[in-house]
């Protein structure tokens, strides 16, 4: 039966559900985690330049916004729980399709239908999740949840490292579809029905309509693209840090994976701040907040770059700690933007939890893109100026959102 009620408490019973999704998000960021060490083997076995090496991140984004614009309507009209099921299903059988690859345009193509397992948990899993708890609540787990997921890029370039060092790099993907098989499990025995399926089923091209008076909405864009505007560095960063690392700054596949945790552990701190007090600020306070945290982050990345213009000290410090600081930034701000976003159309929520990947995950290939066409063009320091540039972005477009958002639910509650 759906849920008629929403949750008002968190506790180990109500959790279980999005633990069972988080172990699944879990699975798909480690899907490109974990591979972005095993990048170095792969273009060493198919004998193609370094070039590849971020392609394989841009290929799993692209799938990731091939298919939401249909899974969120789907589970709209039949339910998000079969949806979902079938979806950790489907990524689970990609990844023991790595065994079949024998070429670089094969793996790549072969990425993006694995990224395609992207599509199933904005778009469903985190619907659901919204649907299953109040706004606080809501806030809360999703927070929750963030932390859990980030242990995949805290932990999988280091495992990556490690797994590559002492087995075949196909040997990740193994690991990957066994903790999938895993969250298959938990979500058939704790994963509720959120949605009533439709008795009499709109035609399917009423999705068409839906979805172009959505994208005309402009508090829906604004709101969506600011939630997908503060991930933009971050990810840019995990696409390239394998060659900004290995490559320009010369570290070890340990040492990689070892200036990764920085970098996620401050955005596992802005996560938990966030779930802290959720309940005591205004929703959007610590939105403006993390302005204060992305431009230090910026004039760190510019003093490193000033630094290594100047001077012989070679050292990724600067960046790390640069990046570090917009990872917490995000941390502030993505749970709050998320719900803001979500909320910001009337439309059921598989259309607009759909028209919210879509964007993210396109502005993410973008980002990925352009910082990689930055340092192809001009290294470290096209890098640099990227990274700059979609923080400077996050910060324009947020602003204007956020305070509407704040007005909004100002008036409401009086």
């Amino acid at each position: 039966m759906p849920f008629t009620t929403k949750i008002t408490s968190i506790n180990r019973y109500t959790l279980l559900f999005p633990l069972a999704l988080v172990l699944f998000e879990f699975a798909v960021y480690i899907g490109n985690d974990m591979a972005q060490p095993a990048m170095l083997m792969i273009i060493k076995e198919f004998d193609v330049g370094t070039s590849w090496a971020p392609m394989s991140m841009t290929a799993y984004l692209i799938g990731g916004a091939s298919l939401s614009w249909f899974t969120g309507p789907l589970s709209d009209r039949i339910g998000r729980r079969p949806v979902l099921l079938g979806g950790v299903l489907y990524f689970l059988l990609t990844c023991l399709a790595t065994y079949l690859v024998s070429s670089i345009e094969t793996f790549i193509g072969l990425r993006v239908l694995q990224g395609i397992g992207l599509c199933f948990i904005g778009s469903v899993g985190y619907a659901a999740v919204q649907e299953s708890f109040d706004e606080i609540r809501a806030v809360k787990v999703t927070a929750l949840m963030a932390n859990v997921a980030l242990i995949a890029p805290m932990a999988g370039p280091l495992a990556g490292a490690a797994l590559v060092g002492i087995a075949p790099w196909r040997s990740c993907f193994l690991f990957i579809a066994a903790i999938s098989f895993l969250s298959l499990v938990g979500l058939w025995y704790n994963m509720p029905e959120t949605v009533s399926p439709h008795t009499e089923k709109e035609p399917y091209s009423q999705i068409i309509h839906d979805y172009i008076s959505l994208f005309q909405q402009v508090r829906f864009l604004r709101s969506a693209l600011a939630m997908a505007f503060v991930s933009m560095a971050l990810i840019g960063w995990i696409a390239m840090s394998p060659v900004l690392l290995v490559q320009d700054f010369s570290c070890s596949l340990l040492e990689y994976g070892l200036w990764q945790l920085p970098v996620f552990g401050s955005l596992v701190l802005g996560n938990i701040l966030v779930f802290f007090i959720a309940d005591r600020w205004p929703l959007g306070r610590t939105v403006l907040l993390s302005y204060w945290p992305i431009t230090a982050g910026m004039l760190c990345i510019l003093l490193g770059l000033v630094v290594q213009l100047n001077t012989p000290l070679h050292t990724p410090v600067f960046i790390v700690a640069g990046i570090s600081l917009i990872a917490f930034a995000e941390g502030l701000s993505m749970a709050v933007l998320y719900r803001f976003a979500l909320m910001s159309s009337n439309h059921a929520k598989g259309i607009v939890s759909a028209g919210l990947s879509i964007l993210a995950m396109s502005c993410y290939a973008l980002g990925i893109e352009v910082s990689r066409l930055a340092h192809v063009a001009w290294g470290v320091t096209g890098f640099t100026w990227a990274m700059v540039a979609m923080t400077c972005c996050f910060m324009l477009v947020s602003r204007s959102s956020v305070l509407g958002e704040m007005k909004i639910r100002t008036h409401d509650t009086d």
